[in-house]
């Protein structure tokens, strides 16, 4: 390995997280510090993890990008029979990662997750590079390809079946999840390991914060 795992570190002194901060919705200061990011040219500040349970109760994580935020949750799109589609239709419940690095910020997110509807999707779905939507077409996504060139071949195909229309429909089996939050960390990091953490969670309608050691 190029570097000792047991000596790579550095101390965390960019920001601090104080009891100031705390919104009224955990998704005001969310928007806050993800406007920050975007501000700061972190790259791909809308990527956060997603995290499901496989049918074997292993939790199973990727990345998947933000593409709204509202009082109601946070939304994101992908293929309903890929791994994570079929994992949130057996155990509709999940978490959310957003880490920006060059803020030493993260925060995390607990939520259950539910389909949005047709509407919001065929909106999304349209919204999307041309390229983007044979894309969702074509791919399969999380089955197994025999090689590269299949999924070449079925690109191929379905650009050719969309070649004379003007707008893509929606795959059925494509759209948007929505996770509705529950509860959320924001964690800034500190000099010393001693980092601020801020927890949220939703009681009776509203929003209790706390704070958690380090």
């Amino acid at each position: 390995m190029a570097g000792d795992l047991k000596t790579a570190r550095r101390d965390f002194m960019k920001g601090i997280l104080t009891e100031d901060s705390i919104t009224e919705h955990p998704l005001d200061l969310l928007r806050l510090w993800y406007d920050d990011a975007v501000k700061a040219g972190a790259p791909d500040a809308n990527a956060m993890a997603l995290a499901t349970l496989d049918a074997q109760g292993y939790p199973v994580s990727r990345i998947v990008l933000l593409r709204d935020m509202t009082s109601a949750g946070l939304s994101f799109f992908t293929n309903y029979n890929s791994a994570k589609g079929l994992e949130i239709g057996k155990e509709p419940k999940g978490s959310l990662l957003f880490f920006w690095p060059g803020l030493e910020r993260q925060v995390r997110i607990a939520g259950t997750i539910a389909r949005l509807s047709n509407e919001e999707s065929d909106l999304y779905f349209q919204s999307r590079p041309r390229e983007s939507q044979i894309g969702a077409w074509a791919s399969p996504q999380s089955a197994a390809l025999e090689s590269r060139d299949e999924l070449e071949r079925l690109v191929a195909h379905y650009s050719e079946k969309f070649a004379q229309s003007g707008t893509i429909p929606r795959p059925p089996h494509w759209g948007g999840y929505r996770l509705c939050p529950v509860a959320f960390e924001f964690w800034q990091g500190r000099e010393s390991r001693l980092h601020d953490r801020l927890k949220a969670k939703s009681v009776n309608g509203g929003w209790v914060w706390g704070r958690l050691a380090p």
